[in-house]
């Protein structure tokens, strides 16, 4: 994939809407578990239940090294 639209393209065709949008909620927690803010607050701030950010506490810290990867991506400036 060379852009976000083919990104999003491939994620609609590969997954039913609640998975699209499992994997979006995971993503939207993922910084601020990085940063150490508290399950709960995070809870408050994104309505993700807190069930879903301890699975993604576990993943960023003994994962596969995507959700870190990522993060990292993000922290760079484009080319």
């Amino acid at each position: 994939m060379t852009s976000a639209d083919e990104c999003r393209a491939l994620l609609k065709d590969l997954t039913t809407p609640a998975e699209l949008e499992a994997l979006v909620d995971r993503w939207r927690v993922v910084k601020f578990v990085d940063q150490g803010m508290p399950y709960r607050q995070i809870h408050e701030l994104t309505g993700v239940s807190v069930t879903t950010i301890g699975r993604v506490a576990r993943f960023l810290e003994n994962g596969n090294g995507g959700y870190r990867l990522a993060l990292e991506r993000l922290k760079q400036p484009p080319e």
